[in-house]
């Protein structure tokens, strides 16, 4: 069964995201009003050593009040390449230049209420250039385990869900089957 956006005013934009209203059409005919957020794509980026430790960041969000792991990210700059985005945020958050990075999955977070759309990416070496200019973004930046993964997204400590989903699938390309209990 498929709805229908049979018309769409923006309530309320600026330059990060707009918030409209859509007439939304059901199968049946009826219609209905949806809000929705409409936002720029995300960038994200990790990079797994060879000890098989990824780099994450331990930052607080203030609008859940709650800290976690996560991955350096961002909004994709009008006219700028994703993956090249990925690799700005990194170096940004983290004081790290990703070497090549490879596309691991694009992820839509919220589909009921947004449009947004994450491209995460990560890569197998980087070069550190010194104390991240974004310092602000998170507590601390720390190398991590990948064989704690499933553990630290069990207890909660990985809140964002695109962030435990790429972190899993990392453990999972890295570890596999040797991973499991």
């Amino acid at each position: 069964m498929q709805w229908a956006n049979k018309n769409e005013q923006t309530v309320y934009a600026n330059r990060w995201f707009s918030v409209n209203l859509a007439d939304v059409e059901l199968p049946d005919g009826r219609h209905l009003d949806h809000f929705l957020i409409r936002l720029r794509p995300v960038a994200v980026a990790t990079v797994v050593n060879d000890a098989n430790e990824v780099l994450l960041l331990w930052r607080h969000r203030f609008i859940t009040d709650s800290w976690g792991w996560e991955l350096a990210a961002g909004v994709v700059e009008d006219g700028e390449d994703v993956v090249r985005a990925a690799a700005r945020e990194l170096e940004e958050e983290t004081g790290w230049r990703p070497g090549p990075l490879r596309h691991l999955m694009s992820v839509e977070p919220s589909n009921g209420l947004t449009d947004a759309r994450h491209h995460i990416y990560w890569a197998d070496e980087g070069e550190y250039l010194g104390h991240p200019v974004d310092d602000f973004e998170s507590d601390r930046r720390e190398w991590v385990p990948l064989k704690v993964v499933p553990d630290l997204v069990a207890r909660g400590e990985v809140p964002a869900a695109n962030m435990a989903a790429a972190l899993l699938l990392l453990h999972h390309l890295r570890l596999g089957q040797d991973a499991m209990p």
